[in-house]
Formats: structure tokens, sequence, C-alpha cells
């Protein structure tokens, strides 16, 4: 529930709106199932190690043990910019939804009232936002997302065969006409087909980022050798029914080419599955639905606030970031870090000369690309770890959670990452396509990567941990007595 439920949001339900537009149904299915695979690799990646190892700090921790400090150092600085600059993704994605029922109002004030209350409570310590965490767990936030998405499934096949207020039965209607993909920027031909596909795949990219957050709650979780190789397990029917599901659904409902699909025009507000409600003459369930992706999208503007300030912080403890970074307050609230990284959220103001749907597309493909790396990464240290584990002896069988689809899905969570990387804005390359936005967005963190890599061997020194010498036994006695 972690890993579906926490990245449920503004990606799935709002996100996929450009993904229709540029993809058509079937690129946007063929998106979500290509992108899903690799999410599932992640995860069963993953969970062979910290089902082992689970460790606070997760596969940072781990980057350190099996490859070396200048990998982990480059991780943990992609993931500070990833969650850092979801926040101004989820302020826009606020802003846009409520100019659903505010059209005419200024951006700049949804996005202060958003941000005021984001900062207030992460300001406040740890006891208020505490609070605030038990107010929404008991308001049961993630279970509402699930809850919905389900909901919205269900009621758009009934919508889709004829069971709304219209009575109109749609069928594959859509996938005839306009059809089932779109020429990307009026390319003919299969590049124009793939250039939207590819756009499409870095759109489900962004909605999937943040599956592999249950490595961070690994440490924290009661049992972890026994429960997590339960989710495991299970998380790839959650990924079938509430991505792929809602995905084919949202193909059936609205077309490819409706004009309030693209996030970036001004008159954007709504959700695919808030269109196809409004199409079906259903009076007053927009509003509702809008309402919970707002609340969705605000509550994860102060969970993301809380994250990276806590990151920057804890880079800062293991002698990766500044030291200025540790100062606390008497009651340990690390207000320089929090200070630093709200500073960053100040960058969705640029919704007020620009629709908020196109800043929203920015930092969306921002996060979609960090998150990416991270999974490269993922898949990097997986294959270290197990040449080292079987270096020393052991046997794969001895994990407690193990998969017979390894050593090929670390493989190919590194190749396919890297591929989607690679082609995630391709189209800047063709002739007068050109645009600064888009290239920036895109291919900012693919090439931070390998610079703070080099940068930190540089610094530290220190090779690459050797297969023999990797550490599989701190804390091991200690996990299996509490096993």
């Amino acid at each position: 529930m972690i890993s579906i439920a926490g990245v449920i949001g503004t990606g799935l339900f709002l996100g996929t709106a450009s993904a229709l537009m540029n993809g058509g149904p079937l690129g946007l299915l063929l998106a979500y199932i290509f992108v899903g695979s690799i999410s599932y690799c992640v995860m069963i990646t993953i969970g062979e190690m910290i089902s082992y190892l689970p460790i606070a700090g997760g596969h940072i921790k781990l980057a350190e043990r099996f490859v070396d400090p200048a990998f982990s150092f480059a991780l943990g600085w992609n993931l500070w910019y990833n969650w850092t600059v979801t926040l101004p993704a989820e302020l826009s994605a606020a802003a846009t939804i409520i100019n659903f029922w505010h059209p005419g109002v200024s951006n700049a004030v949804w996005i202060t009232m958003c941000l005021v209350v984001a900062i207030g409570i992460n300001m406040s310590g740890v006891g208020v936002y505490g609070e605030t965490e038990f107010i929404l767990r008991r308001g049961r936030i993630s279970s509402i997302k699930v809850v919905t998405i389900v909901g919205l499934i269900i009621f758009g096949i009934i919508l889709d065969l004829g069971g709304g207020p219209n009575h109109d039965r749609i069928g594959f209607r859509y996938w005839k006409d306009p059809g089932p993909f779109v020429q990307f920027y009026g390319i003919s031909g299969m590049t124009g087909r793939f250039l939207g596909w590819s756009r499409a795949v870095t759109q489900a990219a962004f909605a999937y980022s943040g599956l592999e957050v249950v490595a961070m709650a690994a440490a924290e979780s009661k049992n972890p050798r026994k429960n997590l190789p339960k989710a495991i397990r299970r998380v790839y029917i959650r990924i079938l029914l509430f991505y792929i599901g809602g995905v084919f659904v949202i193909g059936l409902l609205v077309p490819s080419n409706n004009p309030l699909l693209n996030v970036n025009s001004d008159n954007a507000s709504a959700s695919p599955f808030v269109i196809a409600i409004n199409q079906a003459g259903i009076k007053g369930l927009p509003s509702v639905i809008n309402a919970a992706l707002l609340t969705s999208a605000w509550s994860a503007a102060s969970s993301n606030l809380y994250i990276s300030s806590r990151g920057l912080h804890g880079l800062a403890a293991s002698g990766n970031a500044p030291k200025v970074f540790l100062r606390t307050s008497r009651s340990g609230l690390p207000y320089v870090a929090v200070a630093i990284c709200a500073s960053f959220s100040l960058l969705a103001y640029m919704a007020v000369n620009t629709s908020s749907g196109m800043v929203f597309t920015w930092f969306s493909s921002m996060c979609a690309t960090a998150g990416l790396t991270t999974w490269f990464g993922i898949g990097v240290i997986y294959l270290r770890f197990r040449k080292g584990f079987l270096a020393q002896g052991h046997k794969m069988s001895e994990l407690p959670y193990s998969s017979r689809f390894q050593p090929f899905a670390a493989w190919w969570a590194i190749g396919a990452s890297l591929v989607t990387l690679l082609f995630s804005a391709w189209e800047v390359f063709l002739r007068d396509n050109w645009s600064t936005a888009t290239f920036m967005t895109n291919y900012l963190p693919m090439m931070l990567f390998p610079v703070l890599y080099v940068g930190a061997k540089i610094w530290k020194r220190i090779p690459i941990v050797k297969p023999n010498e990797m550490d599989f036994h701190s804390g091991i006695a200690e996990i299996e007595a509490m096993t």
C-alpha cells in the first residue's frame, strides 16, 4: 500500500491527459504496460536485497555497501532532486485542478495558498507534521485514492457500455476515429507514432515513479523478511488493476483529439476521467472527483517537502552535503534544510505567466527522468549484490525472497530505463522542433548523474567494492533475531 497508494495521484489522474493526447489510446496503454514491466522488475530486484538486508536508508545505503560511496552519493542527491522538484509539480497540479472551479483567477493565488500551508506545517516541527499526518491517516487518504481509482474504472466501464444518462454506447469508437495512435507533431509514419508513444512513456514513468519507496520503509516494518516478499508478490496485481486498467478505460472514454486534454493550454483544468463524466452529462460528480485529486496533490506537497528536507539533512549527516544543513532548532527541526527545499517550491510560480498545466508537464518530466535514473541505479546495485553474494559462497536460494526472473529483471530495469531516458524528448533533435525547456526538463537529470558520480569518485578516491569484500553481515544478527 505504501508503494501503490503512495504514487497514485496527479500522474495517473491528471498526467494521463497529455499522454493520451500524444500517444493515442493504444499508445497510452502500451506505454503504461512498458513502464509497468520496468517498475515490476525494479520491485522484485530491490525486494531480493531489502528483504535480506532491511536497513535504514534503503537502496542508498545498499549502494555504499555493494558498489562504492560515490555511487551512493550520486543516488542520494538524485533522490533529493526527485522529491524536491516533485513539490512544485504538485503545486502546479493543484492550481490546474482548482482552475476547474475558478478559471479566471491567477494561479499565484492557488499556489500561494497551498504553499503557505505546506511550509507552515513543516516549519512548525515534527509534532505539528505528525498531528497532520495522523489526521490524514485517520482520513485514510491513501485508501481514498485506491477506492477512487477502482470506482472510476468500474464507472468508466459502465459509461463505455452505455450506462450513462445519455445512454451512448462508446465501445472502441475512439480507437477507430481518431485512431489507436497519434502522429506526434503531425509527423507521418512510424516516426510520428513512435515519438508520440515515447512521450507517453515519459509521462507513465512519472506516474509510476516512487514505487521503490518500499525500500525506505523496510527498516521500520514488522518482520520485513516475511512481509516484504508478500508485498512484492502482490504488487503486480495492483499495477495491472490500477494503472493498466485505468489507462485502458481512459482510452475508451475520451478521444485523443479532445482539446481539453491539452494540459499546456489555458483551459486545462480536469483529468480525463472528469472530461469523460462531463461528456456523459453527469452533474456534481466531476467536482467530487476533482476535490479528491486536490486533496491528494495538497497533502503530497507537504509530504514531499518533509521528505526532501529530511533527505538533505541525511545527506549532510553522512558527509555528502555541507554541514550547514545539520543545523536544527531546539526541538530538532532542521530549519535550514526545510528553508532551502521550500525555496525550490517557488519555481511553481512560473505558472503565473505560463499555464499551470505546462509547468506541471515540465516538472513531471523532471521527476520522471530522475525516477528512471533511480531505477537504473537499483539495477546496477543488484547485479553487484548478486555477484558478491555468489562470490562469497552463498546461493540465491538462501535469500528470504528470490525471483526466477533474475538476473534478467535487473538487466531489463537497467536497459529499459536507459532507453527511455534517451528517447524521453527525442523530438527536440528533429528539424525545426528544438525546445530548450523540453530538452532541459527531460535530459538534465541524465546529465547530472554521471557528473555527480565522477565528481564524488575524484573527491572520495575510494575504489569500487570488490565482490569478496562486500559486507553481507552487518546488522544481520539483529534482523534474524527479530524474525
